[in-house]
């Protein structure tokens, strides 16, 4: 636990960026579904909100331990990690032609989403204890292993999308650990002559059809013109959304592309279309700048952290919510292929919500062990 005397090192600036960016995203989510006639859709913005209280629960009980505990316990986090892996492979719930969610009754828990926090975790963990030979071939190549396990289950599942963020998440510790560029080099090498081959894989099995029809949709747009509501039609809503709302939006609650219910998914993954829609290009842009800020924040934490260890939670920390942001927002764009990945902070979702409240958590407990942030 932690004093009075270091609760005031408590990033409250971080915090209140944070707060905002939950609360306009109930009230988007509210908005969403103003004109759904599913009850139980139109109960999202309430429990978002009751999501968002024991999120707040989870930041302080997160920040209350000492992050430098996790290191000593690193082996048993990994084996947890994996162990959940597994049971979502035998038991999981099956939801869109994927099996990620363990039932709770209460919630479906993703243990993929929680993953990205402990994977941040356990290979800070190891690239700190070999952080005098973290230089040498053969530690990146176990680090690599200790990613690519977790990563390789998750993909199995199928969730490409996440298995990505997993390996962007190692790159960005082993860059900020000070490993040779000669050897991530080597590795980016090494992924881009392995492309071709997963992609084969992915438009010849039926398992990842999905991923294989969004490649392609994006590649090729007409490829999928036929289709009123395939693939293609969420992203050119999603477009027409954005586009539609001009510079100051079409208003809360009045968003046509909204409120007519052609923009699928608005809640989840198009939340940032919804945001364009109502409020406009000056809506988004202040959301961009709000998650730009908590982005800065933490890793401006991380440069002032105590020990490398905070050093490296705060990086993989701050790396998942840009690279998660950037998907998104890419995605809503049309800048890159439908990712699937949620908006932090914005998007409904109780696992998405606290998976990332854990985070800030991890974040906060590095930074009350240090001095206030000083700009």
């Amino acid at each position: 636990m932690f004093s009075t005397k270091t609760w005031r090192h408590f990033d409250f600036a971080l915090m209140g960026a944070v707060l905002l960016l939950i609360l306009f995203g109930i009230t988007m989510i509210r908005s969403a579904n103003l004109t759904s006639i599913d009850t139980d859709v139109q109960g999202q913005a309430g429990r978002q909100v009751i999501y968002a209280l024991i999120g707040l629960v989870i930041v302080i009980a997160v920040s209350a331990v000492d992050y430098r505990v996790y290191s000593s316990y690193s082996l048993y986090i990994y084996g947890a990690l994996i162990g959940l892996l597994v049971v979502v492979l035998i038991v999981g719930l099956a939801s869109f032609g994927a099996v990620r969610w363990i039932d709770l009754g209460i919630i479906n828990f993703q243990p993929a989403e929680l993953g990205k926090f402990l994977i941040t975790l356990t290979l800070g963990a190891f690239v700190t204890q070999h952080r005098e030979r973290v230089q040498q071939f053969g530690v990146v190549v176990r680090s690599l292993i200790h990613v690519g396990l977790p990563a390789l289950l998750i993909f199995i599942q199928p969730d490409l999308s996440t298995a990505l963020t997993y390996g962007v998440v190692w790159f960005a510790i082993l860059w900020s650990a000070g490993v040779r560029i000669s050897h991530l080099g080597m590795f980016a090498g090494l992924v881009l002559a392995l492309t071709p081959v997963v992609l084969w894989f992915v438009f010849t099995n039926d398992d990842y059809a999905y991923i294989g029809q969004r490649i392609l949709t994006f590649l090729i747009p007409a490829a999928d013109a036929e289709a009123s509501q395939g693939a293609n039609y969420n992203i050119e809503q999603a477009l027409i959304s954005i586009g539609s709302g001009g510079w100051f939006g079409q208003g809360y609650g009045n968003g046509s592309q909204v409120q007519l219910r052609f923009l699928k998914v608005r809640q989840t993954d198009f939340i940032y279309a919804t945001i364009g829609n109502e409020f406009g290009f000056v809506g988004t842009v202040l959301v961009l700048l709000l998650l730009a800020f908590v982005v800065f924040r933490i890793y401006r934490i991380g440069q002032i952290a105590r020990d490398p260890y905070g050093k490296i939670i705060c990086f993989g920390v701050g790396t998942v919510v840009f690279f998660e942001s950037f998907a998104n927002i890419a995605s809503n764009l049309n800048l890159i292929p439908v990712s699937g990945s949620v908006l932090p902070f914005l998007s409904y979702g109780g696992s998405s919500l606290w998976t990332n409240l854990i985070g800030i958590g991890l974040v906060q407990s590095v930074v009350l062990r240090h001095k206030q942030i000083e700009f």
